[in-house]
């Protein structure tokens, strides 16, 4: 009786150890299943079970204190996150610090928050759960640290105290806290009845929109900076230039009713810069935009994190650039490069495509024509359905019923993988993540494009910078 009691008892601590080591989910009372691979599903079926699996990340995964996006399932080692990213580099990384389960990610949550809304319209959550859940993110950021009313990259989900991205950058970062508030103004916008619920948030979202001092960014010139501090200042010395994933952040800093910025910054740090334009061919396919001749457009999250809300399709700017046709061009010479496959990389093929940013097995690296690992992102291809609908699903459909069990797990595809190493990465990054929610909606729905192109301060905005547009969502 004694070693059974013994035995018992060490199953019980062993259990407690292993649960006690596994990061707290979030409290949810409706539970999303996790499901595994189901060859013959219709295109509807795939979709729809690749954004629901996608969003348990967000659901199941969000932070128990603050409902925030955690910026990754897994913990890695560095006092800043820059010594992390900089291992793919060979650079020596002996941090006794971690970036683990309590990371937040600031613009993750903005998608985060879109992919609820998501999770809402299809009746995946109740909208009374899904609403909760974004009012208890934004009541949390009533007391997180902010700088000049925007938010840092990351944060720490119990306290909102900021975790620096490095030594220079440890305070406001305009860009994510662009994708935090795309996120909670189409949540102004889809939570707009007349109940007390959705009038508290409008209030929240409010107060953080008209909070935020975009101009202050300017610093006085004709320029937009990435970040401040208010121990370094503008030391970090990072205008936002063109072209890359930030065109939302001009958008948006534009459209403030109480500290838009000017033109004038638009056109000397975006459109201004050399790397705004290429006007070149590749693969038969012009690139009007990104000046990044070596790597032919650059990684796909480019064109996939701004236009989550902003609809392409009709798009034009001041100097006549037509943004329907560099969402999709970019995409097609990514997979036309992926087809051509110069480096001879196991895998790679009509199906099997799509360079970005993500985990490989070097590190965090932006994958792109230039920087090719040999590592697939399943975000790169899927989140760019809007664009190129016929050959991302079939890229999505290969990755779920051929690649199948070797990256599909409880949050979806897993973030990256090596076909040649026989390597995944069996990690999920919310950047990553919330884009395949968001877009496949998009494509199949056009939810977002007509939540936030018909915004009157995001329409004020686009007019401001002298874009215009023919969406087939915009009220004429």
């Amino acid at each position: 009786m004694a070693k059974i009691k013994f035995n018992i008892l060490v199953l019980i601590l062993s259990s407690s150890l292993f649960y006690s080591q596994k990061p707290n989910e979030a409290n949810v009372s409706e539970k999303i299943p996790i499901v595994g691979v189901k060859k013959g599903l219709s295109d509807e079926e795939l979709m729809e079970t690749v954004q629901k699996q996608t969003f348990r990340f967000f659901w199941h995964y969000g932070h128990p204190v603050s409902g925030m996006a955690r910026e990754r399932s897994n913990t890695v080692k560095c006092n800043y996150y820059w010594d992390y990213i900089n291992e793919a580099w060979d650079e020596p990384n002996l941090s006794t610090g971690t970036f683990g389960p309590d990371a937040i990610a600031v613009g993750g949550t903005g998608f985060g928050i879109m992919s609820t809304i998501v999770a809402v319209e299809r009746k995946w959550i109740s909208r009374e759960a899904g609403l909760d859940r974004i009012i208890q993110i934004a009541d949390f950021l009533t007391k997180a640290d902010r700088f000049h009313g925007a938010f840092p990259h990351f944060m720490d989900g119990n306290t909102g105290k900021t975790i620096a991205f490095g030594r220079l950058d440890d305070a406001a970062d305009l860009v994510e806290t662009s994708y935090l508030m795309m996120g909670f103004l189409c949540a102004r916008e889809y939570f707009n009845q007349n109940t007390l619920k959705d009038n508290y948030l409008k209030k929240r979202v409010n107060e953080m929109w008209d909070a935020i001092n975009w101009k202050w960014f300017t610093n006085n010139e004709k320029k937009l900076y990435w970040h401040w501090s208010p121990t370094q200042g503008f030391d970090m010395n990072f205008p936002i230039w063109g072209y890359n994933e930030a065109l939302i952040t001009y958008i948006m800093g534009a459209a403030s009713k109480w500290h838009p910025i000017p033109k004038e910054a638009y056109d000397g740090s975006w459109a201004g810069a050399t790397t705004f334009k290429n006007n070149t061919k590749y693969y038969g396919y012009e690139l009007p935009l990104g000046n990044y001749g070596e790597d032919k457009g650059g990684p796909l999250f480019f064109e996939q994190y701004t236009f989550q809300g902003i609809d392409p399709r009709g798009l034009k700017d001041s100097l006549n650039i037509d943004y329907e046709l560099q969402t999709r061009n970019h995409t097609l010479i990514n997979r036309a490069y992926c087809i051509e496959n110069p480096k001879k990389h196991v895998g790679y093929s009509e199906r099997c495509w799509g360079l970005t940013a993500g985990d490989s097995y070097k590190g965090y690296v932006a994958h792109s024509p230039a920087t090719d690992l040999g590592v697939i992102q399943p975000t790169a291809a899927i989140s760019s359905m809007p664009f190129t609908p016929k050959e991302s699903m079939q890229a999505m459909r290969y990755f779920y019923e051929e690649l199948g069990g070797k990256i599909w797990g409880e949050y979806g595809f897993h973030d990256g993988f090596h076909l040649g190493k026989n390597w995944s990465s069996n990690t999920y990054i919310a950047i990553d993540q919330g884009p395949i929610i968001v877009m496949i909606e998009n494509y199949r729905t056009g939810l977002f494009w007509k939540l936030f192109m018909n915004i009157p301060e995001i329409q004020t905005g686009l007019k401001r910078l002298g874009f215009t547009s023919k969406s087939p969502v915009i009220k004429k």
